[in-house]
């Protein structure tokens, strides 16, 4: 119980700090929405105007503090202001938009890399030494070193503009109306196999080398070397004994994954025009969109803090030597 106070005081206090960074840096940027709407109009429109897209975005001249509670105010009932690209659509209908398409791709395709690339981990350190071994590490080692932009670039021209088997870009065909129908959901799977492809080639190679690692120091313990000489059967030996320990590290890395899912996806997202939170991101830096930019990086920053408060929990329940350390600090 003391573990989870801990752990829950100090999610708590990374939050504040999040969204108190997050309310003080735009403040400090030049200028503001209205200021950048304005100038899109070179001049055009009256002080008038002006003035009223400031009281519009929730531009004050008040103190410091009383901005910040009329921030803080605003965030409990879910109001990130308008956004400048979309005007005068809301940046908090903007991000639930996009927000399931990127859980979507990114995420689905975190846990395909994760588990693919564990699982072959496991696999290639048991049979160390033999040709699987041999093989796999130098062949993911090549495709973790791949750029996300130019693999993402090379499979979108090869399969989508030279082969034409998969769609070039967007989440679905733009004639179909969204729904919770077979077509529908085919048409979003089809779309959607080039830019996961292209997120799980790159990222199963350091799954599968950190877990091999690690699951190769684990089989010389001597609590592996005692239950293999007791006669334990390998499959029990390889998963029960070696792998549930070697997996641990692992299993950080897997919640520090899902935490950047929300905002690691920009690249891949930018290059298949998919319409996720990366995407979102790069329209509202190019559009100097300052509402867009603020409610974007507080849902990524919110996103990590809870992913890897959820690891640290199943963490302390995987191995119980944790929460004692967290009891006796």
């Amino acid at each position: 119980m003391r573990y989870f106070v801990q752990r829950l005081g100090f999610l708590l206090l990374s939050l504040w700090a999040a969204i108190t960074i997050n309310f003080v840096l735009p403040r400090f940027m030049p200028g503001n929405p209205a200021e950048a709407m304005i100038a899109r109009y070179q001049g055009r429109l009256s002080p008038m105007v002006l003035h009223s897209l400031e009281i519009e975005f929730g531009i004050s001249n008040q103190p410091l503090w009383v901005q910040y509670g009329a921030y803080l105010q605003n965030l409990a009932h879910g109001n990130f202001g308008l956004s400048i690209t979309y005007y005068p659509v809301p940046v908090i209908q903007i991000i639930a938009n996009s927000l399931p398409w990127t859980l979507g791709l990114a995420g689905t395709a975190t846990v395909i890399s994760s588990v693919l690339g564990v699982v072959l981990g496991i696999i290639a350190a048991w049979r160390r030494g033999g040709k699987l071994d041999t093989v796999l590490p130098l062949i993911t080692m090549f495709t973790t070193a791949l750029p996300y932009q130019w693999l993402g670039l090379l499979i979108l021209y090869v399969f989508g503009y030279l082969l034409g088997w998969f769609p070039t870009a967007h989440a679905y065909t733009a004639t179909l109306t969204p729904s919770l129908t077979p077509p529908f959901i085919g048409n979003v799977l089809v779309h959607a196999i080039l830019p996961a492809s292209t997120i799980v080639i790159t990222a199963v190679g350091g799954w599968l080398l950190g877990m091999r690692n690690n699951m190769i120091n684990t089989l010389g313990e001597d609590y592996v070397v005692f239950a293999e000489a007791k006669g334990v059967k390998d499959r029990r030996l390889m998963f029960m004994y070696a792998a549930r320990n070697a997996i641990l590290p692992s299993l950080t890395g897997f919640g520090m994954a899902l935490g950047f899912v929300v905002g690691g996806s920009v690249l891949v997202e930018t290059i298949f025009s998919y319409p996720g939170v990366g995407y979102q991101l790069v329209a509202a830096v190019q559009n100097e969109d300052y509402p867009l930019m603020q409610g974007l990086f507080l849902i990524i920053a919110v996103s990590v803090l809870l992913a890897n408060f959820i690891v640290e929990m199943l963490y302390g329940r995987v191995d119980p030597r944790v929460r004692r350390g967290g009891a006796r600090a």
